[in-house]
């Protein structure tokens, strides 16, 4: 048996495992085990590929290897959860910029002259690089490094079409008019003009649409990827990414979906744009009404049915952990307990999942908004755990807010609303939140743990 078929081979077993683990993270059972077969195909793919090439010495593979897998290890264990959306950016940022040298190397390289891998390189070169400034700059925004408000100016639309045109004029040079200007000032211009167009692309979406731009962002990466197995030619890295940047987009889909948004609308309408007027908004709406602990304690002890709520706050004080002790005791108390998740919760898809999976949160008792919100008159209580802007009752009420018309969890409509809080701030989208003045509301100020934590003492006491 050849070489060139055990290769091949190799590579068609890395694409089912790729195949059959994607398909194993669709359910929580199985995410584990799927996630553990797509990084197995990748490490075969990456040790065939570099063992029958014979890029390097094998001692150099043995230490990128080794070196991957420490940076990997620490990643995954000492990363806190908040900070687990900026993980993702810059691993979004790293598969950019990995394509993007892909492409530049073959096309230094000159050995590739026909006009359809010269499209491809383009292609690599552009996407990476867009992919790559763009996941820096939404980490900046993730790691509150730059304010999450979106940054908008006049002319923006202009800009961003002369910089679409030039990058439009060198992409022709670079396929067909090679003579022009050299290969390396093309390839320079181009990375250039695509790390300026990743700035711009990302700098004007606001907070409240991140995890938008996080499955975009790793939908690129993907399509880069895609892009740059076409130019070197390996089937494995073109099944890769497109898997990648199809599942990518249908997350941005989806997400898209949950805010009733479309795609184009998030990219360019600025959301969260708007000034805060919270001061304003908390003289017109009426005074809050703050409760203490051991009153709440009260209330839900007597309550026979109650919904936990958690957004990014819960992250932040990571009181997972005190929250699942809670919902314990409340069902040990008697009360039906369940969460409820909004798909864009948090700062990227499936945050809250993750979180609640940690503190080992039973997936039987998570819910989405349309299973709760027509019975949310007939809750006790809900918790609302450092959730704001999926919450706001302002997206079914006021036809001026920029979140108006999105899916909410109906928190409202329950007999009792606790919002745990440690300020009335508003939210990552800074958009006033009127739910902090209903009557049904009361407010839990101070760190969300420890606040927890007190009913959790209260409940055993």
């Amino acid at each position: 048996m050849d070489t060139a078929l055990l290769v091949n081979l190799a590579y068609i077993a890395s694409s089912i495992l790729f195949i059959v683990g994607l398909k194993m993270l669709g359910s929580p059972d199985t995410a584990r085990r799927g996630n553990f077969l797509s990084s197995s195909g990748m490490l075969l793919a990456v040790l065939i590929t570099l063992l029958d090439q014979n890029i390097i010495d094998y001692k150099y593979i043995a230490g990128a290897l080794v070196a991957g897998s420490v940076v990997g290890y620490f990643a995954a264990t000492k990363v806190k959860m908040t900070s687990m959306p900026e993980m993702v950016a810059i691993f979004n940022g790293f598969g950019g910029i990995a394509s993007l040298l892909v492409g530049s190397a073959e096309y230094v390289s000159g050995t590739l002259n026909n006009p359809a891998f010269l499209g491809a390189i383009f292609l690599t070169v552009l996407i990476g690089g867009v992919t790559f400034t763009g996941s820096i700059i939404a980490y900046g925004k993730l790691s509150e490094v730059i304010s999450g408000k979106p940054y908008l100016y006049k002319g923006q639309q202009f800009v961003n079409s002369l910089l679409l045109i030039a990058i439009l004029i060198v992409g022709v040079n670079m396929l067909f008019y090679q003579g022009l200007i050299t290969s390396e000032q093309t390839l320079i211009l181009l990375i250039g003009l695509a790390f300026v167009l990743g700035i711009l692309f990302v700098i004007p979406i606001g907070g409240a649409d991140m995890p938008v731009v996080i499955a975009l962002l790793n939908s690129f990466s993907g399509l880069a990827a895609c892009a740059a197995g076409f130019v070197i030619l390996n089937n494995v890295l073109i099944v890769a990414g497109a898997l990648v940047g199809a599942s990518g987009l249908i997350l941005t889909n989806i997400m898209c979906k949950a805010m009733n948004r479309s795609l184009a609308n998030v990219l360019f309408s600025g959301f969260g744009a708007a000034p805060d007027s919270s001061n304003e908004s908390s003289q017109e709406q009426g005074e809050v009404k703050p409760i203490s602990a051991e009153d709440a304690y009260l209330i839900l002890e007597a309550a026979s049915s109650v919904l936990i709520v958690p957004g990014y706050g819960m992250a932040v004080a990571q009181a997972q952990h005190a929250v699942r002790e809670l919902g314990e005791l409340l069902e040990e108390n008697g009360a039906e307990v369940k969460y409820a998740i909004h798909p864009v919760a948090g700062r990227m898809p499936g945050h809250m999942n993750v979180l609640l999976a940690e503190a080992n949160v039973s997936y039987d008792v998570l819910v989405e908004p349309e299973d709760v919100n027509p019975i949310m008159e007939t809750v006790d209580v809900c918790m609302v755990i450092g959730a704001n802007d999926v919450v706001n009752p302002d997206a079914k009420e006021n036809e001026g807010s920029p979140i108006y018309g999105m899916p909410i969890i109906e928190v409202d409509n329950s007999k009792t609303v606790f919002v745990l809080k440690r300020s009335m701030a508003s939210g990552f989208a800074g958009i006033q939140n009127p739910l902090f003045f209903k009557s049904n509301t009361r407010m839990l100020f101070g760190d969300a743990k420890e606040t927890v934590s007190t009913l959790v003492s209260e409940f055993k006491g």
